[in-house]
């Protein structure tokens, strides 16, 4: 069993309810991973997460090996047929079968190089893990995807959801940033929403920033902002570069910064982020630390979605 994709999950409605169980008891499975490892491989730095992965995995008795690639490990090829005289020491065809004996699970962040939009989307390291591991593997975050975070993120909802409606609104807002970023967080989320069957789902960003259509397939998308904002119980805010003009920085209107005045037109909404966000440019203090937010919430439960991740993958070993 590899967790990849949030697509990969039979019953998200199970799987949060279970998440839900295990927050109650963290340590009830202590023992379901006693002499097992957990490989942690990061391409790209990480807060939480490597510590909500890693917490997650002591909660199950896991020995934790971290190996941050990006000054401790050799640089990996990864393009079968390569004539490695150039830059990289190392093939991915021998690395993962290597990690592969230390680990009995291994857990790869990855992200998108942002330069070249199919290669992204090929997802070269996580396939290349996938291709010559010969243990399970989960997706920490790669180019294109954090399924660990979308289940997070599902968490949270059904957590904080309003019991009064039978369908809350959720809504999933661009917002500025001075640097182009992966598409990965906005990609799963608008996955895990296409499992949601209870939930009213609209995407909104300026006209030129559609995330891909192969994603957002059936999605409601408004241009509008403050209309996508209006009697929303969520708004999910998270910044992507341009998908056709890939890895640019096409637009930087601050108007599309979320403010009080623009959460004042939902049904007393939820702030989420993934974080880490940067303070007044895609959010106002005032609603980042207002008692609307739950942001940090949010990232408690990081730990119960690796948590449940690891779980199942240890009762199948």
């Amino acid at each position: 069993m590899n967790y990849i994709s949030i697509k990969e999950i039979n019953s998200l409605s199970k799987w949060v309810k279970q998440a839900i169980k295990i927050k109650k008891n963290p340590l009830k499975n202590q023992s379901l991973g006693k002499n097992k490892t957990l490989g942690m491989l990061f391409f790209n730095p990480s807060l939480r997460t490597r510590l909500s992965t890693q917490k997650a995995a002591m909660n199950l008795g896991m020995n934790v090996m971290v190996m941050n690639f990006t000054n401790e490990g050799w640089t990996l090829e990864f393009e079968d047929g390569a004539v490695m005289n150039s830059g990289a020491s190392e093939h991915i065809k021998e690395a993962a079968e290597v990690v592969s004996q230390y680990c009995d699970i291994i857990a790869i962040r990855a992200f998108a190089g942002l330069v070249d939009k199919e290669k992204d989307y090929q997802e070269t390291v996580i396939s290349g893990f996938l291709k010559y591991a010969t243990v399970p593997i989960v997706n920490m975050e790669s180019a294109i995807r954090h399924p660990l975070q979308s289940l997070a993120d599902a968490i949270t909802m059904e957590e904080f959801k309003p019991r009064h409606k039978n369908k809350p609104k959720v809504v999933l807002s661009w917002a500025p940033h001075p640097k182009a970023l992966p598409q990965a967080v906005a990609n799963s989320f608008v996955e895990m929403m296409q499992m949601q069957k209870d939930m009213d789902f609209v995407i909104t960003h300026p006209e030129g920033y559609e995330l891909s259509p192969e994603i957002t397939k059936d999605c409601t998308i408004e241009y509008n902002q403050d209309k996508a904002f209006e009697n929303a119980d969520f708004v999910y805010v998270k910044n992507w570069s341009n998908f056709n003009d890939y890895g640019k920085v096409t637009n930087s209107d601050p108007n599309w910064t979320v403010t009080a005045e623009k959460m004042a037109l939902t049904n007393n909404g939820k702030f989420m982020h993934c974080l880490p966000v940067r303070r007044n440019v895609i959010v106002s203090d005032e609603v980042l630390d207002g008692e609307n937010s739950i942001v940090i919430e949010q990232a408690n439960n990081r730990t119960y979605s690796a948590q449940l991740v690891l779980q199942k993958i240890l009762k199948k070993l």
